[in-house]
This record gives structure tokens, sequence and C-alpha cells, in this order.
């Protein structure tokens, strides 16, 4: 049984002490949540980590960074490396479409930052996703392969088996139209485990958690995650209010 795994990216939101706050929130919202059942984590800004860490204490909530760079130190303005996050955090997220779309991140990019995450000990969490003309054009099985073929590369079987995967078909996020439970869950089956079992067999390729991501709501989680091939989800706006976050795996948990 793959253990679930319920992401929050907040994105450009929220300064420290929102962030504080919202911990302090959350915190009681999953008092009657169990932590043997799903892991929880909270991927805040960069500036808030430090206070987000503390006042997670010995919370069962994990913290995750939402970018970083592939090198360990260097001439890098304005980046954070592996080095600076493993004092901080436990996962990255790593090409986020929004990352990919406004930054000019590449599939070698992401090949380079996964890489790096393994070997400074963080737990990498690799979004893929086809956009709205290459899903109308019948191309996502091809895109979505292609990115986590070019992701993995050069990856172990042991290593492939620490990455988290999100697919984050980018015409559902933000837009509050979501894919369908049963269409998320052809496309993990097909375009991303199929891939990984090309890759490293069919073993493996079952092992690895795959989350979805795109307008998932405490309205909407149970139909996700009632999905054989769906280990959790990446939340975006729905996980920057504390009880909305919460009703989310709460409800998650319920449809398994």
């Amino acid at each position: 049984m793959r253990k679930p795994i319920i992401a929050g990216n907040w994105k450009m939101h929220k300064t420290v002490a929102e962030a504080v706050q919202m911990i302090r929130e959350l915190i009681p919202a999953l008092a009657s949540v169990d932590p043997e059942a799903v892991d929880v984590v909270v991927c805040p800004p960069f500036t808030a980590l430090q206070a987000v860490r503390e006042a997670i204490g010995s919370a069962p909530i994990g913290l995750g960074a939402q970018n970083m760079h592939w090198e360990p130190q260097g001439a890098f303005t304005g980046e954070i490396s592996p080095r600076m996050l493993k004092e901080l955090c436990q996962y990255v997220i790593i090409g986020h479409s929004e990352r990919r779309q406004y930054f000019g991140e590449t599939d070698e990019g992401v090949n380079r930052k996964l890489k790096a995450a393994l070997a400074h000990g963080l737990t990498p969490i690799v979004c893929v996703g086809e956009n709205l003309e290459q899903n109308e054009a019948g191309r996502t099985e091809a895109v979505v392969g292609g990115q986590v073929r070019a992701a993995f590369a050069g990856l172990t079987a042991e290593q492939a088996q620490q990455v988290i995967l999100a697919y984050e078909p980018i015409w559902a996020i933000g837009t509050g139209k979501p894919a369908t439970g049963p269409g998320a869950n052809a496309i993990i089956a097909q375009a991303i485990r199929g891939t990984l079992a090309d890759l490293y067999g069919e073993a493996v390729a079952q092992a690895i958690r795959v989350q979805y991501g795109g307008s998932v709501k405490p309205n909407n989680i149970a139909e996700f995650m009632a999905q054989p091939e769906i280990d959790g989800a990446l939340v975006g706006g729905a996980s920057l209010k504390a009880e909305s976050f919460a009703g989310i795996i709460r409800n998650g948990l319920a449809a398994l």
C-alpha cells in the first residue's frame, strides 16, 4: 500500500506572521487525523520556512520548499540551494508548471534539480502535466510521459522510489475546472506509471507515489482519492486556509 500524501503549495502567499497563524490553526484542525494514515506537507515561501518549522514543532506535518537551485552553493544571486533547504525542510517541489511557464524551467533543469535534491536528502515532489492545447490535440500521454522520462534520466531504481510525482494538468490549475477522477487516474496509469514501468519495471512503478493537482477542494478530493492510481493531492489555493486544507485531508481519507 502506498501511503497517501497531501501537500499544500502556498505559492507567493503569506507573510511570516500569516504563515505562523495558519499553522497554529491547522494543528488543532488535524487533531482527529491519524498521522500513520497520511503524510501532510505544507510548502510556504522561502521567507517563512524557519518560522513555520518552529510553529510545527513536533506536530505530524512535513515541511517543503517550492523550488531550489541544483548547485550546492555559488554565484547565483537570488537562488536557494539544497544545502540551505536541508537545514529547514524535508521536501521540495520541482518543475511546477508555473516555474516552467513563467521562469523558463526546462526538462533538463528539472532533472538536475531532482538529482541534487536526492543527493542532499530532500524528498522531491516533481510536477508534470500538459497544457490545454496539448490536451485538446490528444498529446497528453506523449507530453506527460516525456516529462517523466526526462525528469528521471540517469536515476537508479532505488533513487526513483524516493521521488513523489504530481500530475497537474495545467488547464486545471487555478481555473476551478479540475480533471475528472477517472480521467486523471487513466493518465497516471498510462503516461506516468507506464513510463516508469518502461524505465524501472512494474514493481518500481507501483511503488512510487503520484498525487493529483489542479483545483482540488474539500468537495472534490474524494473523487480523486477513490482512484486506485492516485495517492494524494498537491493543493494550491484551497491549502491557504486551515479549515479548507484540513477538510481536504479528512475528506480524502474518508474516501479510501
